[in-house]
């Protein structure tokens, strides 16, 4: 393969991360002079986040602007705002014969990962999403959710129906996994992973962000046509929301951490573009004081909910020059699209 020419993309998003989640991150691990890996990436720019009629953007316009390159409403999930499904970068990964994956420390029918192979028109029908989700064909699909997947019956479900999605995905080709050891043991094929029913804790026994990213990427890189893999810390969101600095900054370096993989495979693969973005940002958080050489934090926020700040995006690996700048999130996926020759996107989905 010619040097420059990009084989894989992994796309990380920090749910809710603006410049202050990462500077608490950062002076909380390593004091006023360190940097976290997401900050030694060579490329930065600055991303809008609006939806297609708020200021504030949900996570659900916000993932679909960042999957489909489109402008949506709030609650929509790869739709335009007329409620017609929109085709998704990772869609046109597939049909390229690339590998995908997507992975979050949420539900997998969250909004991030559902916007990139689901279309509903409100993003709380996740049990509908678990159904489009299990025949996307996405090759890996780690995170939690599990209640989503089973039957009413089931004492953890929160479905009103009768239909075990598990099984339906065994059917469609998917090996179920449910177990860090589970994981680990896997090599081969199509894998849901669904490791707590609704979230990830970010302890053992269940997987890190960090260690979900490597095995990704272990069994993406198999395919020597290149993969598309999108990774979501889904509860720096979470976090902000609570005004929570604890929480919110552990789930910072956690999503760090990971990053930090992504850039490791990137350096050794030399064809791998790696970016690093946020939907929105989340608490107003602001960084009042804390100790200059690490370990204490003093922090504000304005809100509880999502703001309308614009957030960083970071770049590292070939064609990463072309995220400098400022621009709209729907830009992101676009330039995704013309370095892999996709013509026609944004597009319906046919």
């Amino acid at each position: 393969m010619p040097d420059g020419e990009i084989k894989n993309i992994i796309f990380f998003i920090g749910d809710g991360m603006g410049i202050a989640q990462i500077t608490a991150g950062r002076i909380y691990k390593y004091g006023a002079n360190g940097r976290l890996h997401v900050e030694r990436m060579p490329v930065t720019g600055i991303v809008h986040t609006n939806s297609s009629d708020n200021l504030i953007t949900d996570s659900a316009a916000g993932a679909t602007a960042l999957a489909s390159g489109v402008k949506t409403k709030n609650g929509m999930i790869g739709m335009n705002p007329d409620s017609v499904a929109m085709t998704t970068i990772l869609e046109l990964a597939q049909t390229a014969g690339k590998s995908t994956g997507l992975v979050a420390t949420s539900s997998i029918t969250h909004a991030t990962p559902a916007c990139f192979a689901s279309h509903v028109d409100y993003r709380k029908k996740e049990p509908e999403i678990a159904d489009q989700l299990v025949q996307s064909g996405v090759d890996v699909l780690l995170g939690a959710g599990k209640s989503f997947f089973v039957p009413k019956d089931s004492a953890e479900s929160r479905r009103e129906d009768d239909r075990n999605v598990l099984v339906e995905a065994q059917q469609a080709g998917y090996s179920v996994v449910q177990t860090r050891e589970a994981l680990a043991a896997f090599n081969n094929g199509k894998v849901l992973g669904l490791f707590a029913d609704v979230s990830l804790k970010n302890e053992r026994p269940e997987p890190t962000l960090k260690e979900l990213t490597e095995k990704s990427l272990e069994l993406l890189s198999k395919n020597n046509k290149g993969f598309f893999l999108m990774v979501e810390g889904s509860q720096i969101d979470w976090g902000a929301h609570d005004n929570n600095q604890e929480y919110t900054v552990r789930e910072m370096l956690s999503f760090d951490e990971a990053v930090e993989a992504g850039i490791q495979f990137a350096m050794k693969d030399k064809h791998t573009l790696v970016v690093v973005t946020a939907d929105h940002e989340t608490g107003g958080l602001t960084i009042e004081g804390g100790s200059f050489s690490g370990g204490e934090l003093k922090t504000d926020w304005t809100t509880g909910g999502h703001t309308g700040v614009p957030v960083p995006i970071f770049a590292f690996g070939p064609n990463a020059a072309k995220f400098s700048g400022v621009y709209d999130n729907t830009a992101i996926p676009q330039i995704f699209a013309k370095i892999w020759n996709f013509s026609d996107f944004p597009s319906v989905k046919k």
